[in-house]
């Protein structure tokens, strides 16, 4: 239970130091090595954490709500898994919208030194939606660029591809293989697999904007 109280705190305050701009403090709840995975940023944490950083002083709005958290632990391994919500502020076609969108942080954690920290978070996307904060807009959206995002992400996609940022398109999301993969991952860390991933990550994905 303590290791797991310890665990549910390192997802709290990721959340609560990244969407205030708190970047030493944020920078404390990953191990060197860790790394993270987005729609739009896939990378090093201390990556994450300068292009994050610079997106907040440029106005960027990505701001995070947390749920119920489960964590399985075996001996200095952990994977936990967390409801969340991201939601994101910003114009489109002459409007302000937001997008929000629901799923699950999925978490890599090791214990070093004593320290439960994240190697790897890996969001899963379940479903979003997007709402112009107008109600009376007559916002109109691209059909064909808004259907050739991933279900899941689709709303999200959509607003961030148009604020320039390149959108990775093979995220997991509620159901499929890509989901089903990353649950195998996260038991063989738990069993001692080497890395967190199943193939050598590639850092991609750093917005344009």
């Amino acid at each position: 239970m303590e290791d797991r109280l310890a665990i549910a705190e390192v997802v709290q305050n990721w959340a609560l130091w990244r969407d205030a701009g708190d970047w030493e403090r944020f920078r404390t709840v990953w191990h060197p090595d860790g790394w993270m995975s987005a729609t739009w940023f896939q990378g090093p944490a201390e990556q994450f954490i300068a292009v994050s950083r610079a997106g907040f002083e440029k106005g960027v709005n990505i701001l995070h709500f947390l749920g119920g958290i489960a964590v399985d632990v075996k001996g200095d391994r952990a994977v936990s898994q967390c409801k969340m919500t991201i939601s994101q502020r910003g114009p489109l076609e002459g409007e302000t919208v937001d997008v929000v969108c629901t799923g699950r942080f999925h978490d890599f954690f090791e214990r070093r030194s004593g320290l439960w920290k994240i190697v790897r978070r890996q969001p899963i996307y379940e479903k979003d939606r997007l709402d112009p904060l107008n109600p009376g807009s007559q916002l109109m959206l691209e059909s064909k660029l808004l259907m050739s995002f991933p279900e899941g992400y689709r709303h999200l996609a959509y607003l961030q591809s148009k604020l320039g940022f390149k959108i990775k398109m093979d995220m997991p999301q509620l159901k499929g293989p890509v989901v089903q993969a990353l649950y195998a991952r996260g038991s063989a860390w738990l069993e001692g697999a080497e890395s967190a991933f199943d193939t050598p990550p590639v850092v991609s994905g750093v917005p344009a904007n």
